[in-house]
């Protein structure tokens, strides 16, 4: 796990290298490390400071490796990055963070901004978007895919009169997690084993679910559950 600059290009050190931004990396896939950090190195006005594969080698590592920006993966091993995210701000809430995830932007980019970062991009988009989302940051803005803030301003303009707009914003993260996978089919079971947890922790989850969106039954819960995952494809 590299900790510090060592992996950009050589250059001048004390002239080309010191005037790049320096981006911090947290992902737990390798594999998605090395090619963002290449994709990073290669540009003329950044460069990677510093890499972490878990929310805890996050905390000690990024306020060490001073980054302008640090990018964060939203599913780590131990924690979501939107909790390392909400963490990393209560440390150094001046710093600028980019999610990047292989989930939907729908399912967590409000939820990502809300809790302080500065924009969400998904892994599969090109990589010169990536560098846009990142240069855009580092300049003061926001950044969001055309499509989502196209979904964000419908919401703003129009609101919706079927059963699914419940209290969705009451959901802590990880409620929002078991929803969205409740909403996907999973069984109690699956979802346990997704999430590391117990199933009696996913159950109580579920009761929290219930309590929280007014709902009496279970089949209420996969019911609702699956209209807001469906509304939610719906750009």
């Amino acid at each position: 796990m590299k900790t510090t600059s060592d992996s950009s290009p050589p250059v001048g050190r004390g002239t080309d290298a010191s005037a790049k931004r320096r981006i911090f990396l947290v992902d737990d896939h390798p594999v998605t490390r090395q090619g963002v950090a290449v994709l990073i190195n290669q540009t003329p006005d950044l460069m990677i400071c510093g890499e972490a594969d878990s929310a805890p080698a996050a905390i000690q590592l990024i306020p060490k490796a001073a980054p302008d920006l640090a990018i964060i993966d939203i599913t780590l091993k131990t924690t979501s990055g939107i909790e390392l995210l909400k963490n990393i701000k209560a440390i150094l809430p001046d710093l600028l963070v980019l999610i990047m995830s292989m989930h939907d932007e729908s399912l967590y980019a409000e939820r990502a901004l809300r809790a302080g970062a500065k924009g969400y991009v998904m892994k599969q988009a090109a990589s010169e978007n990536i560098l846009v989302a990142i240069r855009r940051i580092l300049s003061g803005e926001l950044y969001l895919s055309d499509r989502m803030k196209e979904k964000m301003l419908h919401r703003l303009v129009k609101s919706r009169k079927d059963e699914v707009v419940f209290s969705i914003d009451t959901l802590s993260d990880r409620e929002m997690e078991v929803f969205q996978l409740i909403g996907n089919g999973f069984s109690t079971r699956q979802i346990a084993t997704k999430l590391t947890l117990s199933v009696k922790t996913i159950d109580s989850y579920r009761e929290h679910l219930k309590l929280k969106l007014h709902l009496e039954k279970g089949s209420d819960l996969v019911r609702h559950a699956i209209q807001w995952v469906r509304s939610e494809s719906i750009v």
